[in-house]
């Protein structure tokens, strides 16, 4: 089938890589130009048409964002797939991590992308297949510092995507984008990733626009006026955008409901699901009634199908078997959620992204010090 992907602006960039374009501009001139020492900061959840229906909560990322600051993330657009892309310059077919929840097929589990590597035996270090663009720093004898919250310090998630890096805690989100300034001037030809998850996190409980997630937009934004040395760059981008889902647009899978059958294993995210059939199943069979009554929720496609429309970039063999049988890509503002379990607590997420309107998918990508266009 063809499914009908949104256009992207066509200056629009894609995120991957934008981690090794600031590298490429330290100290010789690069697609940012060329400063001393470069800090990346990336705002999880926050999508260049929240910034711009909002700016008046964001006046600092307003006044730096024109027309053109704009970048598109890759597929899925969920934190798991972008974040690894961004950092390593390779698409999830190649790293690996190609949703949220994904299978192992040497193991047949699921592993959350984000918090299940310890739980499920993941190793960190050969999961996440792709070099990072922190290994290649110090490669070159860069110094190279990642600051964030100090609960994912020591995640399996951090580690397979910001290996090579020193970490360094910082709690409040007031002096994250300071603290990320002050290590870029302080170490010559230093690369500084700065990670602010709250944009996304008041998203998925609140709903964008809602007086919580304002409020979280706030606090990012006055994090960034802080002032930026001349010879330092600075990019702001962010690894997806957000839509919201009201409860009526939820698609609920019962104990009874008939794509079950044949079915192993349901991963993804409500936003984009990846089912993985029985071994003995007739995976067209099984394709078949999916695509039946997804009717205008979803485009339903096939691991073959989305290969081949290059949706997960070029496949290894390795991570092939990750990607489901079926993929089921949400349309408009409907979500999918298996409700055969006691616990409904995930469908109580509002704010949610994994698919493909450009709520979620288009970032921003915004220049500042020595990067200023």
């Amino acid at each position: 089938m063809s499914l009908m992907l949104p256009a992207a602006p066509a200056h629009a960039r894609s995120i991957t890589g934008v981690a090794s374009d600031v590298l490429d501009s330290l100290g010789s001139e690069g697609r940012f130009g060329t400063a001393r020492s470069g800090v990346l900061c990336v705002v999880d959840g926050l999508g260049a048409l929240q910034l711009r229906a909002h700016t008046g909560h964001a006046r600092r990322l307003g006044s730096l964002m024109r027309r053109r600051d704009v970048a598109r993330s890759v597929f899925p657009s969920t934190t798991a797939a972008a974040l690894t892309s961004l950092l390593t310059g390779t698409d999830p077919g190649q790293h690996g991590l190609v949703g949220y929840k994904v299978l192992d097929p040497d193991a047949d589990i699921l592993v959350n992308q984000l918090s299940g590597w310890e739980r499920e035996g993941v190793d960190p270090r050969t999961w996440q297949r792709s070099e990072t663009v922190f290994e290649r720093a110090a490669s070159e004898g860069r110094p190279s510092f990642a600051v964030g919250p100090g609960e994912y310090a020591d995640s399996g998630f951090t580690r397979a995507i910001l290996r090579g890096s020193e970490y360094v805690p910082v709690d409040n989100i007031s002096n994250r984008v300071s603290v990320a300034v002050r290590l870029a001037a302080q170490h010559d030809g230093a690369l500084v990733y700065c990670y602010l998850p709250e944009v996304d996190k008041a998203g998925h409980k609140f709903g964008v626009a809602s007086a919580q997630w304002r409020a979280a937009l706030e606090d990012v934004d006055g994090a960034f006026m802080v002032p930026i040395p001349d010879d330092i760059g600075l990019v702001m981008t962010a690894d997806h955008g957000m839509i919201d889902v009201p409860r009526f647009r939820h698609v609920l899978l019962g104990e009874d409901d008939p794509r079950w059958e044949g079915v192993a294993h349901v991963g993804g995210e409500p936003r984009m699901l990846h089912v993985y059939t029985e071994k003995h199943a007739d995976s067209l069979e099984v394709h078949a009634r999916w695509a039946a009554d997804a009717q205008n929720t979803a485009d339903v496609l096939t691991r073959d199908e989305a290969v081949a429309l290059g949706l997960f970039g070029e496949v290894h063999p390795d991570v092939a078997l990750r990607i489901g049988d079926l993929l089921v890509v949400s349309r408009g503002i409907w979500a999918y959620y298996d409700d055969r379990g006691t616990d409904t607590r995930p469908q109580k997420m509002i704010g949610q992204h994994g698919g493909i309107t450009p709520e979620e998918t288009i970032v921003p990508l915004i220049r500042a010090g020595a990067f200023a266009a």
